[in-house]
């Protein structure tokens, strides 16, 4: 099952984070399909960049968001 989630990034107490498709079963900071956008919390407010194209694409092929990324995706829209 494909899923649409974060992976971070940054330095210590600097996160950053991709939001990424990759396989249910990997771990966080694994080989990913595509990325389909950013989040960046500590600019303030907090960057979103999300490619709505590509996540309705992985959608529409069956991939389930994570709570936080749902989150993000509808505060884009």
């Amino acid at each position: 099952m494909l899923r649409l989630r974060l992976m971070r990034l940054g330095k210590k107490k600097k996160p950053f984070y991709r939001i990424i498709v990759v396989d249910s079963q990997r771990p966080r900071e694994s080989k990913y399909k595509d990325v389909v956008g950013y989040y960046n919390p500590m600019t303030d407010p907090a960057e979103i960049k999300i490619d709505k194209e590509k996540v309705n694409y992985w959608l529409s092929r069956g991939a389930q968001p994570t709570e936080t990324v749902k989150s993000l995706i509808s505060k884009v829209k």
